[in-house]
């Protein structure tokens, strides 16, 4: 409880210094009214006006301040484009990008579990030279480049699915096929090293004395690799898979702006195209929430597969 408590301790003031950070950039690079001015029917009063309003008047730190004091409230603000509560605006574009998160992320360990282990257990034949070609194919070509290729081959070329959009014409909701291609595209993007993480560290335990004597005991072998490799091997996977969280939301942006996805990722494009400050706080404080939470999560799943591992501290 006591490492817990100086994790959750230290998780908040480096929320507190990520969001001091991104605010002193932001207040180096102007302010949205500095946008409008130059326009053949905006007067400068009326800029001032606007300023004094949306309180872009007064100095950085004053203008940090009273954000921090709104967010301790729940309070994002509004945005500076829209008028809209920044909180309603993330809500309505969270669910696409959770359903595009979770289905790469699953495409992924599905796909990555499997490839790794038979890769291990395959080691040093066509198969597996195959295996890791792919992972260096994954590791190696940008997403964007991908996300591309694929609208290419499965939209323009084979007309099998979908471009962009995330439903059909005259539907409701998330479409199937919508989401097939940036779910791909994300999941090929993790893939490659994670096979490698699982794979690297199958092969680990798999040349454990403890594996062989469970061989020379009878054991089958889908049962001493499912069951008792696995296991022992869950915590570099478990590791991989939490780190590549904060990817998915990074990677998201850009794949939701290409596939046209309506989500977190094309909300915070447009956000830092207008200079929209309370959108773009509000995105960079969640995405370092996000990055804090992992990590927590991570701890608690070591925890759960290896109980001599404590949370924020050393195996006991």
């Amino acid at each position: 409880m006591k490492n817990l408590s100086k994790r959750i301790f230290t998780s908040l003031i480096t929320l507190l210094g990520v969001s001091i950070l991104n605010f002193g950039m932001m207040s180096l690079v102007g302010n949205p009214i500095e946008m409008l001015s130059g326009g053949p029917h905006i007067q400068e009063t009326m800029l001032q006006e606007k300023a004094i309003a949306l309180g872009l008047n007064r100095p950085w730190y004053i203008q940090y301040w009273n954000w921090l004091k709104a967010l301790l409230h729940g309070d994002f603000g509004v945005s500076y484009k829209t008028y809209q509560p920044v909180a309603s605006m993330i809500s309505s574009h969270l669910k696409p990008t959770l359903v595009l998160m979770g289905s790469g992320l699953l495409i992924a360990f599905v796909i990555s579990l499997f490839a790794g282990i038979y890769s291990a257990t395959h080691q040093n034949t066509k198969k597996d030279y195959g295996i890791l070609t792919f992972t260096f194919f994954a590791q190696s070509i940008p997403g964007f480049f991908l996300a591309l290729l694929f609208i290419y081959l499965f939209s323009i070329k084979l007309q099998l699915l979908p471009s962009h959009g995330m439903n059909g014409f005259m539907q409701e909701g998330i479409s199937f096929k919508h989401l097939i291609l940036p779910a791909l595209v994300l999941a090929i993007g993790m893939s490659g090293d994670m096979i490698r993480y699982v794979r690297s560290s199958m092969l680990e335990i798999l040349n454990q004395p403890y594996i062989r004597v469970a061989y020379g005991k009878g054991i089958g072998r889908k049962k001493v690799i499912y069951k008792h490799a696995l296991k022992n091997a869950l915590i570099p996977i478990i590791t991989i898979i939490t780190m590549e969280i904060p990817y998915l939301f990074g990677g998201s942006v850009i794949l939701e702006q290409i596939f046209s996805w309506p989500g977190l990722g094309l909300l915070t494009v447009n956000a830092i195209l207008q200079r929209d400050y309370p959108v773009i706080m509000a995105m960079s404080f969640l995405t370092a929430v996000m990055v804090i939470l992992s990590n927590l999560f991570q701890d608690l799943l070591y925890s759960l597969v290896d109980p001599s591992i404590r949370i924020g501290g050393n195996p006991s």
